[in-house]
């Protein structure tokens, strides 16, 4: 792996994926970062890269769907990995605007597929990042495998599960080398403020309400973003080829647990406000899947990986860093985010 092509390396997993592979991993190729730039891409994510490492660092604004200008960029990097994150990936979203997330995350997707299979010769992987939403919603036990039956339950998640079931059948069809993950929810540093852990960690920051979906007893199981992207190097490097990796933090906890701890890590760092009265219940949301729980042993046992950050340690280093880094703030929240965010749950 010497010229990887990473779509979607300005949002926040896909950055996040770029500061590792720069400073913490042994890669010592090229990066070329495609990114449409919507709402949730800040290319102040990676400003620190661009300044440490400009001779093997590319940044090109374009978008997946578009066959002409994704051609070009194949032929003049010589790309042979594509670790593919670019993807509309907010449920909330595609459920009052479908449409961009059947075009992304199908058609940009199919796009990059046909660029691979017409550079077969000096092509290495195709990685997919998927989600854990793809499998639907769990009852009180039980976990999600490799082997769990597709079931999504939102647009997003629906065109996710295309998308894996596209790259499988490419793997299969033009035997085009492929390693697909699932993820649960990631969180940490750089997340786009409109997910629930920033959304919650913001607002309570600044003493507003904390939207809370339904009774808050949606469970879900949450990974430190960095534990994440330690995984996907793993499988990137050590996987089989057509092989699924289900990535987990091994930690399950409802979203009204998550938002009470935040309240009183908030209120043990700057004043004790008991923010955990800020907590506002809203309408639940249209098919809202009841339980995330991921199944990582495959991964585990086959690549050696394992979290390192509990939920305790992850949080905490999270919260630290939106304390730390207002102007990062100010500028998201100078963008569309916030007029969504107040249409939709009607804050101000």
């Amino acid at each position: 792996m010497k010229n990887i092509l990473i779509t979607g390396g300005c949002g926040f997993i896909g950055s996040a994926f770029i500061r590792f592979l720069f400073l913490e991993s042994d890669f010592s190729g090229k990066i070329v970062n495609v990114d449409k730039l919507t709402y949730a891409g800040n290319p102040y994510n990676v400003a620190d890269i661009i300044e440490k490492f400009p001779k093997r660092y590319t940044f090109i604004k374009a978008d997946i769907c578009d066959h002409i200008a994704m051609s070009k960029i194949f032929e003049d990097f010589q790309i042979d990995t594509i670790c593919h994150f670019a993807a509309e990936s907010h449920v909330d979203r595609s459920i009052v605007e479908p449409d961009s997330f059947i075009q992304t995350n199908i058609i940009g997707t199919f796009n990059l597929l046909e660029l691979v299979k017409k550079s077969k010769n000096r092509f290495v992987l195709f990685h997919h990042i998927s989600t854990d939403e793809v499998y639907g919603s769990l009852g009180e036990s039980g976990y999600f495998t490799e082997d769990t039956p597709y079931r999504p339950n939102s647009p997003y998640s629906a065109s996710k599960a295309a998308s894996d079931h596209l790259v499988r059948a490419y793997h299969k069809t033009y035997d085009i080398p492929v390693t697909i993950s699932n993820c649960s929810n990631n969180y940490g540093p750089f997340h786009f403020p409109e997910k629930l852990i920033p959304l919650i960690i913001l607002n309570a920051l600044e003493e507003k309400p904390l939207p809370v979906y339904g009774d808050g007893k949606n469970i879900r199981d949450w990974l430190y973003v960095e534990d994440h992207c330690r995984a996907i190097w793993a499988i990137m490097k050590y996987g089989a080829r057509g092989g699924t990796y289900n990535i987990g933090g091994c930690c399950e906890m409802s979203n009204i647990d998550v938002v009470s701890i935040i309240c009183d890590i908030i209120d043990e760092i700057i004043l004790p406000k008991n923010r955990r009265k800020l907590i506002t219940f809203v309408k639940d949301r249209p098919g809202h899947d009841r339980r995330y729980a991921i199944d990582s042993s495959k991964l585990c046992n086959e690549l050696g990986w394992a979290p390192k950050e509990s939920f305790n340690t992850g949080i905490r280093k999270t919260i630290k860093w939106y304390i730390e880094n207002k102007e990062w703030i100010a500028q998201v929240k100078s963008g569309e985010y916030m007029s969504w965010v107040n249409k939709h749950y009607n804050f101000k």
